[in-house]
């Protein structure tokens, strides 16, 4: 049966359909301190507290899920810095697939031993000098491997896009309709996915998301009107979202869909994570931070409105929390 050239509501619902029975459906939640300081209305979809830590097991289920048997027999492989390497592996061992995995050297150790909790394979290469999509993709014809791209790829869209979905069906059951939903950005699968849910359901809720300073491809992609790439590899304490550069798919839905992307730093994140601890009792990873800071810093303007921010992930290394804590 043929489909859509991107995504629709009708897939992101079968999306849905499909991971309900392994995936955690968050809550959605009125923070009371993070509405009274910023005199708003804030909800927070906590990902963090996803299976493996992280938004990207969603995708990652619904499309190994689909895969056919002799796909299933021949293996994934991934390339990732951390969440979805676990979310892969997390799937790929709930149903049984051998799963390969691409990972810098100087992943966050967390994320590495997750992975290789999981079952997974990983195949350690140099951030800045190696190509993880060209590692990955001589493996793959070596084993006959299934490549499972992280953000670029109608189901891991689809999958992504489950959190912006969820979002809209809890606030509705809450008598809650949001002006703004805000989510971290990388390569763009979950603000994709999510913002055409979004859009769907709710035309006049506003799409922003946000990216380090350092790493704002989007942004740049997005104001230019054409794909641009980061020229640098590293220098952002946000690991989760050092992608070079949006995909075609992902970047023709955030052209459609997204209103705005702010940036902020990594003192600025730091201040984040520490406040996610201290005000919402929750622990979260710089790179999963980043809406919460963009609100915490001033980025935006939502007093008096209604708004939703994902908290991506919560895989964070001790080190990298305890510098927060002391920030």
């Amino acid at each position: 049966m043929s489909r859509n050239k991107y995504p629709t509501l009708k897939d992101i619902q079968d999306a849905a359909d499909r991971i309900k029975d392994v995936a955690v459906k968050t809550p959605l939640l009125r923070s009371a301190p993070l509405s009274e300081h910023l005199g708003a209305q804030i909800f927070i979809k906590p990902e963090n507290l996803q299976r493996v830590g992280a938004f990207k097991f969603r995708g990652a289920y619904n499309r190994l899920c689909q895969l056919s048997d002799v796909q299933k027999a021949r293996g994934v492989v991934a390339f990732s810095s951390g969440n979805h390497a676990q979310g892969v592996a997390a799937a790929a061992k709930l149903l049984g697939i051998k799963a390969t995995i691409v990972m810098p050297s100087d992943a966050p150790a967390m994320k590495l031993e997750n992975t290789l909790s999981y079952g997974a394979e990983v195949v350690k290469c140099d951030r800045e000098t190696d190509s993880r999509e060209e590692i990955a993709a001589a493996i793959a014809a070596k084993q006959g491997a299934v490549v499972v791209p992280s953000f670029e790829d109608f189901d891991i869209i689809c999958g992504q896009g489950t959190v912006g979905l969820e979002v809209i069906e809890q606030g509705r059951n809450m008598g809650v309709a949001f002006d703004g939903f805000v989510c971290p950005v990388g390569g763009g699968g979950l603000i994709s996915g999510s913002a055409t849910a979004i859009k769907s359901l709710s035309p006049d809720t506003e799409i922003y998301g946000v990216e380090p300073e350092s790493f704002d491809d989007v942004k740049w992609s997005l104001e230019s009107g054409a794909i641009q790439k980061n020229s640098h590899f590293s220098g952002t304490i946000c690991d989760a979202l050092l992608t070079q550069s949006p995909g075609q798919m992902t970047f023709n839905i955030m052209q459609k869909h997204v209103n705005s992307i702010l940036t902020v730093n990594d003192e600025q994140v730091l201040q984040a994570v520490k406040y996610a601890w201290e005000n919402l009792k929750l622990v979260v990873e710089p790179g999963g931070a980043v809406a919460l800071a963009a609100m915490l810093s001033g980025r935006m303007d939502v007093k008096g409105k209604t708004f939703c921010i994902v908290l991506s992930g919560g895989n964070v290394d001790r080190d990298v929390f305890d510098k927060a804590l002391r920030s």
